[in-house]
């Protein structure tokens, strides 16, 4: 660099000090791939998944203030579940159908009502039993429908090879509002009651229903009419039917989720009243499995692994482990650890899984995809929980477990037995995807569409 005066033996030509002058800070600018859509919906996705975790632990505690008990607390979330099983399929349809958009604002309202209902009747009095499970009901309702559509909006909010560290980022928000949200509403809920965390939960819908209001869709072509809803969940369900890769995954995880929610739900607080010391413990360890998911979402921002769906299924083993562990029951640091690896591995499927979704499916059908993707996920859960019980009665307690264990081992093994599952590969150039007629990836090259 030249110096601004010249010394003897040195260089006495004029200088361009315009250019060695100190240049301003570039303004700090988005990566290409997190247009205006995809930080919409991070940030209105960061903001409701901090208010919903918070205010799930705040709607048991409302319900064990208002007299009620386990059981009560179990017909509440059931509420919730039972609705966003009946319904999922129609939001899916109907999120191809209009703007989804406008799909996600309307169940956002419905969200902000419901949870604004309940928090006056819990800061009012005693609310009834019947009132907060009608409530809950309708916040499971909008779930339904917001679902399919916001993982279509995402899908399509996203192109070229960078898609994959989008997801990651996106679900990395998500993961670490998921932990913020459950430990600032525990902490909310003793410090100020459930119905103000409540309260909290409806301000985040209301906020979050604002910020996706102003989602651009122009660069979505418009839906022709079609032939009804009923055609529209045909089609979807062809389209579904017709990609084993796809239909294999989401039957692995209608077994694997049902078997996990039993465990995690019925035994582990179980095991750790009896052999870990109580909540604290348990909670603990919940917390390293929301940490161990942040890690992993960190991990896929960097990792791109060309054989997507292969890797992907490789790391749903480990979620057989906290099965294992509270099964023998090891002790907490080894439990904490083992949920803290588990929440990084299926972070890596998590990740591997939407970006094939990206790659495969047609941006027309893609929220019909995702509410079976979501229906299967979700099917079995409310009847694994149930049948916990009646398990641990006939089996044991540690013979249930290791039967959760060995569930997840076998499902995911049989889906390595699918070809396509091993095959998929990730695409490197941004081309349109021309799959087979039946839907299986063409074998000679790499399959996907934007990915």
């Amino acid at each position: 660099m030249r110096l601004a005066k010249a010394g003897p033996g040195r260089d006495s030509r004029p200088v361009n000090t315009a250019a060695d002058s100190p240049r301003p800070a570039r303004p700090l600018r988005r990566p290409e791939w997190a247009g205006r859509n995809y930080s919409l919906l991070t940030a209105a996705a960061f903001v409701t998944n901090l208010g919903t975790h918070g205010a799930l632990i705040a709607a048991a505690f409302a319900v064990l203030e208002g007299g009620g008990d386990s059981g009560d607390v179990g017909l509440v979330a059931a509420a919730r579940t039972l609705p966003l099983v009946l319904f999922l399929l129609i939001g899916g349809a109907v999120a191809d159908r209009l703007p989804r958009h406008r799909v996600m604002v309307a169940a956002n309202a419905l969200n902000c009502v419901s949870q604004g209902l309940f928090a006056v009747l819990v800061l009012a009095g005693e609310p009834q039993l019947w009132q907060m499970m009608l409530l809950t009901a309708l916040g499971g309702t909008g779930h339904a429908f917001f679902s399919p559509a916001a993982e279509g909006m995402l899908l399509s909010s996203v192109s070229g090879e960078q898609a994959s560290r989008a997801f990651a980022v996106f679900r990395m928000a998500m993961q670490g509002a998921a932990v913020g949200g459950a430990a600032l509403g525990g902490a909310l809920v003793a410090a100020f009651g459930p119905g103000w965390v409540l309260a909290a939960d409806a301000a985040a819908f209301a906020l979050a229903g604002a910020m996706r209001a102003f989602l651009d869709v122009s660069h979505i072509p418009p839906r022709d009419a079609g032939g009804g809803l009923l055609a529209d969940l045909r089609e979807g369900w062809q389209e579904f039917i017709g990609r084993p890769w796809l239909w294999g995954i989401v039957v692995q995880f209608s077994i694997a989720n049902a078997v996990v929610g039993a465990a995690d739900a019925v035994y582990g607080p179980l095991v750790a009243r009896d052999h870990l010391g109580g909540a604290g413990p348990w909670g603990l360890a919940l917390g390293f499995f929301g940490a161990g998911t942040v890690a992993g979402a960190l991990l896929m921002t960097r990792w791109r692994p060309r054989r997507l769906l292969f890797v992907g299924t490789l790391c749903v083993f480990p979620l057989a482990l906290p099965s294992a562990a509270l099964a023998i029951p090891t002790p907490v640091g080894v439990l904490c650890a083992v949920m803290f690896l588990t929440g990084v591995t299926l972070e890596v499927f998590g990740v591997s899984w939407m970006t094939a979704l990206h790659q495969e499916i047609p941006e027309h059908k893609l929220s019909r995809v995702s509410a079976y993707d979501w229906f299967g996920s979700v099917a079995l859960m409310p009847l694994a929980t149930a049948l916990a019980g009646p398990a641990e009665s006939a089996f044991g307690r540690t013979e249930a477990l290791w039967g959760c264990a060995v569930s997840i081992v076998l499902v995911t093994a049989l889906v390595l037995l699918v070809p396509d599952v091993r095959r998929l590969r990730r695409r490197t150039k941004e081309v349109t995807a021309q799959p087979a007629p039946n839907g299986s990836p063409d074998p000679e090259r790499p399959v996907g569409g934007h990915g």
